[in-house]
């Protein structure tokens, strides 16, 4: 089925592993979980135990304070079940070094919610024939509207400093009429959005307006030094 972008995420009731939770069990829903002013990141996971997924869990692990000063939670989701959960978490945190796992694990092993967000691999199965799920990314924002969706096949770990760069992109235009251009990073000049005109772009920003002349003569490459302290 899937999920387009601008579609409010599904507002669906799962079990996790809560580390923080008696027996590490806990019923939730999403949108309750996520809060009124957060963005949030679900990312699934093929299968627990494995060795690509224990090195991602890993990372994210040690970045969860990271994505917390940038007001955004973090939610895995893997095929299994909850008591497996809380055991992969241990291998996950000697791993990885950490003394704590830091964030939850959505338990669906039935493949009912891999289904609805279409993040079934149709290359990739247990040995039971079950499908597994790719390596899905959803990065949900405050209004519970889908703002961006990757897909990784379950053979390859995702870079999770792009996924901290894609958030502070997103961040940074919804608030701002800008947008940034190829490997931008926090500090980089951002782009004006075509919308505005170049008198009200002069108003909006500042710090100055850099227009770049191109051989079709249209004045559309037009650059700003970076408005996110301002």
């Amino acid at each position: 089925m899937g999920i387009n972008l601008g579609d409010v995420f599904p507002n669906f009731e799962a079990e996790i592993f809560d580390e923080t939770a008696a027996n590490g069990l806990k019923k939730i829903k999403f949108h309750e979980w996520i809060g009124k002013d957060s963005w949030s990141i679900l990312f699934s996971h093929p299968r627990d135990f494995t060795p690509v997924c224990t090195t991602e869990l890993g990372m994210v692990s040690q970045l969860v304070d990271d994505f917390a000063k940038m007001k955004t939670k973090v939610i895995a989701l893997s095929c299994d079940s909850v008591e497996e959960h809380k055991g992969w978490s241990k291998d996950v945190m000697d791993y990885s070094k950490q003394k704590a796992f830091g964030f939850p694990i959505i338990s669906d092993p039935k493949r009912e919610l891999a289904k609805q967000l279409g993040m079934i691999d149709p290359d990739e199965q247990t040995e039971t024939g079950m499908p597994l799920t790719c390596r899905a990314v959803f990065i949900i924002g405050p209004d519970y509207k889908l703002k961006l969706s990757m897909l990784y096949p379950a053979t390859t770990g995702r870079n999770f400093d792009e996924i901290k760069r894609v958030v502070t992109s997103l961040q940074l235009t919804a608030t701002k009429k800008v947008a940034t251009p190829a490997n931008w990073k926090l500090g980089d000049k951002c782009m004006v959005i075509p919308s505005l005109s170049l008198d009200e772009a002069k108003k909006l920003f500042p710090k100055g307006v850099e227009v770049c002349q191109m051989p079709s003569g249209k004045g559309y490459m037009r650059f700003t030094p970076d408005p996110s302290d301002s």
